[in-house]
């Protein structure tokens, strides 16, 4: 080749190298750092009488700067928000009482270049769930897992105002360790959720095994794709800040919504998530109590959809050995302290409705009825003029006080004697509210009436087995109206066994179809005649139930 072809091809390739740079350069513009970033703010409710605001906590940001292109704010509190517009309306602050924050504002330009200002921010929060923090950590640390054994611990629903169907997953619910039947799946139950304190600030970290299950979705996250649902590959170490806030959702709109959430919401800082990704970082307790959390999330992306996950705190086994008994004692009461039941474990039926069984009593607060005396609890069916009745009793109950999933409930009990007496020592679906009866469940550890002396019964009720046809067992115990006798359920995933003392009153196989499988609270009463209480014998003046304790294990 000739040197005068070799110096034009030179020359070429520096014209085209130089026509190429002069195209990026055109592209890419000028690289200059945002200038005059400008951090303006406003306290939600504040007033010459309330500096601080309204007690909500919430702030809106606003940044404005030259050359920008995104801002990010970073906030004392562990948190921060991508905010392109610089725009941020919604920053809640959780920490109860007045505290200062500090708000960094970045301001990002073109090539990456950036500038940034910190301005301070003094504001009152006065929302708080000691109770739920309580829960989730146990006081210092606790460890959750997917309840996979449970129907419904992973499912989706609508997101919108229809107060029947909002609240719980009627869309899809999945059955008993679903997700363990596939590999693209089964890293779901390998997920273990800490709870902890660090002082007062809620922490918690993600054990995911190493990947994580994503929807379909947003798979792109873990830089990945697939049509379907599937365990990738998913840094999620590290612990995140966790802030409480109340609950804004559709569900806070519902008539019942005391009823169907707990009204607050677990906001993760970093991105943090539940287990499984759905592009969301902030959860509204649906219900929690020391064993059992059910919450909710909106889908991101998404807001028609609404994703319920289900948590206890035992890990998940496919295959357990049989569970025989429990023995850790989550509550009780021992009756103790003379005067009325403890207020904060008991609530009261009242009226002479006949409560769906054509009973003759009027149930009532009075001492006379119900009182706790020298270390029982005593309910006293009396023959007296009482709301409209010709008898007076009592019925207490832990409905919204106490309510369990699984465990093992003991009563020691002396029951009254008399035709058409009826105690009962029982419990009720917590959702019977939404779900009424017989759908919410009901199980009776047991059941006596006074024209059938010393037969104790065990009874199921559910849908197909109720009234007549519930699902029941009964078995003689002697002297059960002169001495006092331990009533006892043993209730597990698999089975719900009743007892009087040790011996076997009934036994009922616990599948995911019946509604045993979730939150149920407790009830005594003494009722009069009825459809099972039967007829009353005229020479009937009063008798009493007494209780010397009722525990519950786990």
């Amino acid at each position: 080749m000739s040197k005068k072809i070799i110096i034009s091809i030179v020359s070429l390739f520096a014209i085209l190298l130089a026509v190429s740079c002069q195209k990026d350069d055109y592209a890419f513009g000028d690289i200059t750092a945002p200038s005059n970033l400008e951090v303006t703010f406003e306290i939600v409710g504040k007033t010459a009488e309330a500096p601080f605001g309204d007690g909500s906590g919430i702030v809106k940001f606003k940044a404005t700067a030259d050359n920008a292109i995104s801002y990010k704010y970073v906030f004392s509190d562990g948190t921060s928000k991508n905010a392109p517009s610089g725009e941020f309306p919604d920053k809640r602050f959780t920490k109860t009482g007045i505290n200062k924050y500090t708000a960094t504002v970045i301001a990002y330009g073109k090539g990456g270049v950036a500038t940034n200002t910190t301005v301070e921010v003094e504001v009152l929060s006065n929302f708080s769930d000691p109770e739920a923090v309580e829960f989730l950590t146990g006081g210092t640390s606790k460890k959750w897992y997917w309840s996979a054994s449970e129907p419904g611990h992973l499912g989706v629903g609508q997101n919108d105002g229809d107060a029947t169907k909002n609240y719980y997953a009627n869309y899809y619910q999945a059955g008993p360790f679903e997700k363990a039947g596939s590999p693209a799946s089964s890293c779901l139950y390998e997920n273990v959720l800490t709870f902890s304190l660090d002082g007062e600030q809620l922490k918690f970290e993600l054990d995911n095994g190493g990947a994580t299950f994503f929807n379909a979705a947003f798979a792109s996250v873990a830089g990945g794709s697939s049509p379907d649902d599937a365990c990738l590959a998913y840094d999620v170490s590290g612990a995140k800040n966790v802030s409480l806030s109340p609950s804004e959702s559709v569900v806070m709109a519902n008539p019942d919504h005391l009823t169907q959430t707990r009204g607050t919401m677990l906001n993760f800082a970093d991105g943090g998530f539940m287990g499984y990704y759905i592009g969301q970082s902030s959860y509204e307790i649906l219900s929690i109590t020391a064993n059992r959390m059910v919450v909710r999330a909106v889908m991101g992306g998404n807001p028609a959809l609404a994703w319920y996950h289900i948590f206890t705190t035992t890990p998940p086994n496919q295959n357990p050995d049989p569970i025989t008994d429990y023995t850790n004692l989550v509550w009780s009461d021992e009756f103790n302290t003379d005067g009325a039941p403890d207020a904060t474990k008991w609530g009261y039926d009242l009226g002479s409705s006949g409560f769906g069984n054509n009973e003759k009593q009027n149930y009532t607060t009075s001492a006379s009825n119900v009182i706790v005396q020298g270390g029982n609890l005593i309910i006293t069916a009396k023959k007296e003029a009482s709301g409209g009745a010709e008898y007076s009793s009592a019925r207490i109950k832990s409905d919204n006080k106490f309510k369990f999933t699984y465990g093992k409930v003991e009563v020691r009990a002396k029951l009254p004697t008399g035709g058409g007496t009826w105690p009962a020592i029982w419990m009720l679906g917590q959702n019977y509210a939404t779900q009424e009866w017989p759908a919410c469940g009901e199980i009776d550890i047991m059941e006596h009436v006074g024209n059938s002396q010393n037969l104790i019964h065990g009874t199921l009720h559910y849908p197909g087995r109720f009234g007549g046809s519930a699902d029941s067992g009964s078995k003689t115990i002697p002297n059960v109206s002169t001495e006092f006798h331990v009533y006892k359920t043993i209730w597990t995933p698999g089975s719900i066994k009743i007892y009087a003392d040790d011996v076997l009153i009934h036994s009922v196989t616990n599948t995911a179809s019946l509604p045993f499988n979730k939150d149920f609270f407790l009830i005594l009463n003494v009722a009069m005649g009825g459809n099972f209480g039967g007829n009353i014998d005229p020479a009937f003046t009063q008798s009493s139930m007494e209780i010397d304790y009722v525990r519950v294990y786990q």
